[in-house]
């Protein structure tokens, strides 16, 4: 396992609790020796830290370990900032959800202490790059670990747009829009849309219609190395956004062209030893917790 020394701090804004739990996180590595590295904006809100200060883009650099005290944005945007650096980040809970961010802030010493004593797991996760082109030429760029949206944007309208998957035409389209999500965006909003749950191992990646103009069209799930491009048409009267994670934004026009792939860099994230997928799922999505012992 990966020997830790340099820890950097990133901390989701405008929460106290989130502040109080990065003063205890400070403190605890501070008392084990460890080198800590704050977040600029993060660095701002807690005032005589004595720790050093760095860039989001730079934390990657200079850690060996990146932990993100928030909810699972708070994940989400550190792990576009920091995917294309190779370190592996590590979140503790201060959201709602938390399928990403699985470290109570009650258990800090220990599970924390467990991750830097080596004791945990890692996993890979993909993201997805968003190019928009406009009569061939590029007009904007985003990536997000949970999903790719094309939605009407403060418009009510349905949008009008053709699919193709690996250069093949798919189908022709009437709706709110497409959630591609890969398996970690699965569990969010792609599933309030009647997408699949995938595994985060699963090498795939799900495209979601949202309220289709028809009866028969259904989620499809593709390989993840699959490029998916979507032309909207050039009669719609709305102009469509391109949203990453819900936290990035490109405005769109008829006639656009929106390609999705698989962003070369991958994210590692890392859990604790007795994190288990379907126990979260049971947790965060009200699974049944009984076992029936074969009676019916």
């Amino acid at each position: 396992m990966e020997q830790f020394r340099n820890i950097g701090l990133i901390g989701r804004m405008g929460s106290s609790q989130v502040v109080d739990t990065l003063k205890r996180l400070k403190a605890f590595l501070f008392s084990e020796g460890y080198s800590v590295i704050i977040e600029e904006s993060t660095a701002a809100v807690m005032p005589g830290h004595g720790a050093q200060v760095s860039s989001r883009k730079m934390l990657g650099e200079i850690c060996d370990l990146a932990i993100v005290v928030g909810g699972d944005g708070s994940l989400l945007g550190a792990a576009r900032a920091l995917a294309g650096s190779n370190v592996p980040v590590l979140g503790v809970n201060r959201g709602r959800l938390g399928f990403l961010t699985d470290i109570l802030p009650s258990e800090i010493e220990d599970q924390v202490g467990e991750v830097l004593k080596g004791k945990y797991i890692e996993e890979s996760r993909f993201l997805l790059d968003a190019y928009v082109k406009r009569d061939g030429e590029p007009i904007g760029y985003g990536c997000g670990l949970n999903d790719i949206v094309l939605h009407p944007g403060k418009s009510t309208r349905m949008i009008g747009f053709d699919l193709y998957i690996e250069g093949q035409f798919v189908n022709s389209q009437r709706s709110d829009g497409l959630i591609v999500t890969t398996p970690t965006g699965s569990t969010a909003y792609a599933l309030s849309a009647g997408g699949p749950i995938m595994h985060p191992r699963l090498d795939a990646v799900a495209l979601v219609p949202m309220f289709p103009h028809t009866l028969s069209s259904r989620p499809i799930v593709v390989d993840g190395n699959s490029e998916i491009k979507v032309i909207i048409g050039d009669y719609n009267e709305t102009y469509p956004h391109v949203s990453c994670d819900g936290q990035t934004h490109i405005t769109c026009a008829p006639g656009d062209t929106v390609t999705i792939g698989k962003k070369p860099q991958k994210l590692r994230l890392i859990h604790p030893m007795n994190h288990n997928f379907y126990q979260i799922c049971r947790d965060k999505l009200g699974w049944s917790s009984s076992k029936n012992d074969g009676v019916y």
